[in-house]
């Protein structure tokens, strides 16, 4: 419950299309994805095996994938293709079997300490308020009590939340209870954000809401996130590029898109626009075959 305060942490080439879609052959090489990259992939492996050593099940096979320093990058693909397998690697949760993870020009062989994690489900201490919460990580990285305590009111107030701060997380509605999970990470300051579907569990409302306050928190400060999510309404409204992962077994990254849509944005509004529409289009063309794949799978 506390590993999102204490993780602080190229694709393989037909030459861009009039809409920058670059299919997985006109990809960059690995090394020219890792370089100054804040997060690489190169040639990954991801095979999961039974006790007695039997191979079992390879989620992700040779996937290669990099988010340059301040880049938004949100990762899509069919239900249980390896989303959260590649960002689990990311943080030095699960190791490749093959190829590596750089972070910043170095390996991942432990917890990624450039790296904070938000998990889909809830993370936050059911016994300690929202301040403690917030300020848990600081404390587990010995900064002072008081100092901590400080600058938790302050993210609490950059979160939206204010004279909030003593209430323990019951006490609060889905969307503050994200909001606080949203300061106890970005508290730490990392130069690299991990998100699994943070926003997944809440109702439309709440999630534009909160979407919108991730967007304005990002523009503040420029760091470089990985964003997994299922709904490709979102990886569009937020990200700078939205990659396309195959359906599994072995999935790897088989698209990504340049979203060109202008920043600062709003959520609710950007939804509406021609070119949102048109990169939605783009983008389906290329997933939904996908997601078929995954969805004959799964009946077998």
């Amino acid at each position: 419950m506390i590993r999102s305060a204490l993780i602080q942490s190229a694709l393989p080439g037909v030459q861009p299309g009039a809409s920058g879609t670059r299919r997985a052959d006109a990809l960059p090489t690995p090394a020219a994805a890792q370089a100054g990259a804040a997060l690489a992939f190169e040639n990954v492996t991801c095979t999961f095996s039974h006790a007695s050593g039997k191979q079992c099940y390879t989620a992700v096979d040779n996937a290669s994938l990099s988010v340059a320093p301040g880049e938004f990058v949100s990762v899509v693909g069919p239900t249980g293709c390896g989303k959260s397998t590649l960002l689990n690697m990311a943080a030095g949760l699960l190791f490749p079997s093959s190829g590596r993870v750089l972070s910043f020009g170095r390996e991942v062989t432990d917890i990624n300490r450039h790296a904070t994690y938000l998990f889909q489900g809830e993370a936050l201490m059911p016994w300690r308020r929202a301040i403690e919460n917030i300020s848990a990580g600081l404390q587990f990285a010995n900064v002072s009590r008081a100092e901590a305590g400080q600058r938790a009111e302050l993210w609490l107030a950059r979160v939206g939340l204010a004279g909030h701060g003593h209430k323990f997380p019951y006490q609060m509605s889905g969307g503050m209870r994200k909001r606080v999970a949203l300061a106890q990470a970005l508290i730490l300051d990392p130069p690299l954000i991990l998100m699994d579907e943070p926003f997944s569990a809440l109702d439309i409302q709440t999630r534009q809401l909160m979407e919108s306050e991730l967007l304005a928190l990002w523009q503040a400060d420029r760091k470089s996130v990985l964003f997994i999510t299922h709904d490709l309404d979102e990886a569009i409204a937020l990200s700078d590029r939205v990659v396309v992962l195959s359906a599994g077994p072995g999935t790897r990254p088989i698209a990504e898109f340049p979203i060109d849509l202008p920043r600062p944005r709003e959520v609710s509004e950007i939804r509406n626009s021609e070119r949102f529409v048109a990169l939605h289009t783009q983008i389906w063309d290329v997933l939904r075959d996908e997601v078929l794949k995954g969805y004959e799978q799964s009946k077998r």
